[in-house]
């Protein structure tokens, strides 16, 4: 019980900085179009500080042997996902097949974990460097292959500058730093400011997110019910219910396990409906399927971690 209501907790205060950015946009404390600009400090200057100073504290190569083994974990959970997706998108309806299997297929692989994680082993936890090597390419993965899902031909059109994210870049210098070993050697102050702007990632993130349903519900259109029940029941549900049984077979170590878990239960990233719109797509049903899957996670993501705590107690 002491993990539900640890993971509920760490839910609910994303949850709550969310209802926050919905106020600040509704109630006109910062404009709308402010939004992509704080987007861009979140993701591109905030999260490359967070992971840097996390894995030059948190890492040691001596320790953490096996690190590399995290980014194959995440391949085979990538495909994974991506036959799971394959046949359940066929349960949407045919005009939102598209946007229901890009909102199934990429999940809030970051913010979610990072704020559970950090609830429940703190803030220097080796688990969040875990988190960070996990998703060493998810970043470059995203940004080159989103547009696969509405483009017929799938043609491929990679923009490098997103491909090579400054996510990636940072996680690379951090860990050329920690295993030549002059990780003393950065000032201190220097590590103080990367700390400073990296702990504003997630509430950045989570504000964005609530202005953006504010702006995006404005003109959400009919809500569409069953399609939103129905990508809840499937990736709030069965989607980590799928993963349990594989974890229950494989048995991976605790710190892959969990992380693992945590990917196949979070919501979809906030980024889906943004990429949606400038694919072609019907960002107004992605929205719907994000917000419910984010406020269902509120139990279901509790559920899913006690449910994993019986199987690796």
């Amino acid at each position: 019980m002491d993990l539900f209501i640890i993971t509920f907790e760490s839910v609910a205060v994303l949850l709550g900085i969310g209802i926050i950015g919905f106020l600040i946009i509704k109630k006109e404390i910062l404009p709308g179009n402010i939004l992509g600009l704080l987007s861009t400090l979140a993701l591109d200057i905030a999260l490359p500080c967070l992971i840097f100073v996390n894995i030059i504290q948190n890492f040691s190569p001596d320790d953490f042997t096996d690190w590399w083994q995290l980014p194959l974990w995440w391949a085979f959970f990538t495909i994974i996902v991506g036959c799971l997706t394959f046949i359940f998108r066929y349960v949407s309806h045919k005009n939102n097949r598209r946007e229901f299997a890009i909102s199934l297929f990429y999940q809030n692989g970051i913010f979610f974990p990072l704020a559970i994680l950090t609830g429940m082993f703190g803030n220097d936890s080796s688990y969040i460097v875990s988190l960070f090597l996990f998703t060493l390419f998810y970043a470059a993965f995203f940004f080159s292959t989103y547009h696969l899902f509405f483009e017929k031909k799938g043609k491929i059109n990679f923009n490098w500058r997103k491909i090579i994210h400054p996510v990636l870049i940072a996680t690379i210098i951090a860990l050329v730093i920690r295993y030549i070993g002059v990780q003393d050697s950065i000032p201190s102050f220097l590590v103080q400011i990367f700390a400073l702007l990296g702990g504003m990632t997630v509430p950045l993130i989570m504000i964005i997110l609530g202005g953006n349903v504010y702006i995006d519900f404005h003109k959400k259109g009919n809500i569409q019910k069953l399609e939103i029940m129905k990508f809840v029941l499937i990736k709030n549900i069965i989607f980590p219910l799928i993963f349990l049984n594989i974890l229950y077979y494989l048995r991976p170590s605790y710190h892959i396990a969990i992380i693992i878990l945590l990917q196949s239960a979070v919501p979809p990233v906030t980024a889906v409906p943004l990429v949606t719109e400038r694919s072609g797509g019907n960002r107004f049903i992605v929205n719907q399927y994000i917000v419910a899957s984010f406020i269902s996670s509120l139990i279901t993501i509790p559920l899913m971690m006690m449910l994993f705590g019986l199987i690796y107690n």
